[in-house]
């Protein structure tokens, strides 16, 4: 008996469109309606949102029963962070902020278990490993693991190809929000120099043979890099889609509130 295959990862592999969500709420009972919706992914969010390793655990078991692979973003993809991650049983991170080949690598080593990397052998404690009762768990999950890292400032972009070359790189996740503030368009995910950098970045990490992935809650935007080969598309969040519907609902019925609100672009 073998780590369990990571569908999410094969789909890459084989150019598969996979379109996602973002979870925000922190909640086991908001994930596990989201789950059932039929969402590809699913983004267990732990850099925003008040997530811990507790709430974690709690999504991912409301999540098992459906088809929504579950990924982890960590406040921060150090091997402490994602050595506790992984033996929750995720098999796909995003690391955010990433910089450079160096900071790539690194995270890669932090997947992997010895020789290959650094990954802490614990698997007796592991949800992942199901407390050891998957007999060849060790020996086949560093097969499994699927590595994201985020590009979202302007020196990430400068180090693209470098970063691409990283062996272990699975995708490349281009964050547009931290982007556009990087580019000096805070707040304008969707302003014409930001969207330039974005294609850009994606047609390269295409070139090389890896998954370019995106957040982008603007319909014809998402549409728009997905046609251009984006392989791993979230498309919104559980706290925007709760945010807007009720804005919307509360709009019906008080129209004259909706005068005096403002609204900002966002990616989520």
């Amino acid at each position: 008996m073998s780590a369990p295959k990571n569908t999410f990862k094969q789909a890459l592999k084989n150019r598969e469109p996979q379109i996602g969500l973002w979870l925000g709420l922190a909640n086991n009972y908001t994930a596990e309606l989201i789950a059932s919706a039929g969402f590809d992914w699913l983004l267990l969010d732990g850099e925003h949102a008040p997530n811990t390793l507790p709430t974690f655990v709690g999504q991912l078991q409301a999540i098992a029963p459906f088809k929504s692979h579950p990924i982890i973003r960590p406040a921060w993809a150090d091997h402490i962070a994602l050595k506790q991650i992984l033996d929750l049983g995720v098999q796909t991170i995003l690391a955010p902020m990433v910089d450079d080949a160096e900071q790539a690598a690194a995270i890669v080593k932090a997947t992997r278990y010895p020789p290959l990397g650094m990954r802490g052998v614990g698997s007796a404690l592991a949800r992942a490993s199901q407390f050891n009762r998957t007999p060849n768990y060790l020996t086949t999950a560093n097969d499994e693991i699927c590595v994201l890292v985020q590009i979202e400032s302007v020196k990430a972009v400068q180090a693209l190809e470098a970063i691409l070359a990283v062996e272990g790189v699975d995708g490349v996740f281009i964050g547009p929000a931290d982007l556009s503030a990087s580019l000096g368009y805070i707040g304008q995910p969707n302003h014409p120099d930001v969207v330039a950098v974005i294609e850009n970045a994606i047609a390269k990490i295409i070139a090389v043979g890896k998954a370019p992935g995106i957040l982008m809650a603007d319909v014809q935007q998402a549409k728009h890099y997905l046609a251009l080969g984006a392989l791993f598309v979230a498309v919104g969040s559980d706290t925007g889609l709760l945010m807007n519907s009720t804005r919307a609902l509360v709009n019906t019925f008080k129209p004259e509130q909706a005068k005096t609100e403002n609204s900002t672009t966002s990616v989520y």
